[in-house]
């Protein structure tokens, strides 16, 4: 009886789900963990060998972050793709912005929701100045470098043009590498002018359509349904979490202070796209 439950489910279509959400960054802290290549290999590795597979489903919900990870992810569901010659659907959710875009671009189709957020293709840095907070609370700052450029923007100084300079240029690198990506995998289905496109500007679902960053308006279940038929099994594959990391618990008291740090800057994240 268990080998034809087993039998039965191998013949139905199969479009695993792998589920990117939450910011892009290495990193571990609470047993919270964001996006990185180191916590989505293991996932894309498990929907891709999935047996029966049609397709492979990206659900992403994500406001970006670290451009190495998410260049490295994007490569690797590429390579993935290739491997076992299985198409890639993206589906956003709330938002695929900035480095969430750059993953919904490494699939071969983007879906979005009319109210979904996309685009943000540019860089950006941020931090804070404490020079006069420091002269007032009479706090000396001491740094000693060798290499007259080892320091650079240092918060408890003032900001020095030259490194700001310098900071712009490195922007301009990672700026160009994400144009050429969004132009290598949405070729001729891009609709505007470069310095719009590019520009770190982000639109709505039903305008990202417009302007070629997105395919087509839709839904996860209700597309893969009328693609794959109403039985297609869509399997969700999502990394595991502890019982205590989902209650934000589990850590010592020296990590609590990170930790809500952390939580304050992933914030930030989303609250540029009025999440």
């Amino acid at each position: 009886m268990l080998d034809w439950i087993k039998d039965r489910l191998r013949r139905r279509p199969t479009v695993p789900v792998v589920r990117l959400a939450g910011v892009i960054a290495a990193g571990n802290i609470l047993g919270v963990r964001g996006l990185s290549v180191e916590t989505v290999a293991p996932l894309l590795a498990r929907a891709f060998a999935m047996r029966g597979a049609k397709a492979v489903a990206l659900a992403i919900n994500s406001p970006g972050g670290s451009p190495v990870q998410s260049a490295l992810i994007a490569q690797r569901i590429r390579l993935l793709a290739r491997e076992k010659n299985l198409p890639v659907i993206a589906f956003v959710e709330d938002v695929a912005a900035s480095g969430g875009y750059w993953l919904a671009c490494a699939a071969d189709e983007i879906i979005v929701d009319p109210a979904s957020i996309v685009g943000s293709i540019g860089v950006i840095s941020s931090g804070f100045g404490f020079k006069d907070l420091m002269s007032k609370l009479g706090v000396e700052r001491r740094v000693h470098t060798s290499g007259e450029r080892k320091s650079m923007l240092d918060p408890f100084r003032e900001e020095r043009p030259e490194d700001v300079e310098r900071l712009k240029r490195l922007q301009a690198e990672i700026h160009d590498g994400f144009k050429d990506w969004v132009r290598e995998r949405r070729g001729t289905r891009l609709k505007g002018d470069d310095a719009l496109l590019f520009s770190g500007e982000f639109w709505t679902g039903r305008r990202g359509l417009d302007l070629g960053l997105a395919d087509s308006i839709g839904e996860l279940r209700t597309v893969l349904q009328q693609r794959y038929g109403a039985k297609v099994r869509l399997p969700l594959i999502a990394p595991r979490r502890s019982l205590l990391a989902r209650f934000g618990l589990g850590g010592s008291l020296e990590q609590i202070a990170p930790a809500a740090l952390a939580a304050v800057e992933e914030r930030t994240y989303w609250q540029r796209f009025g999440l």
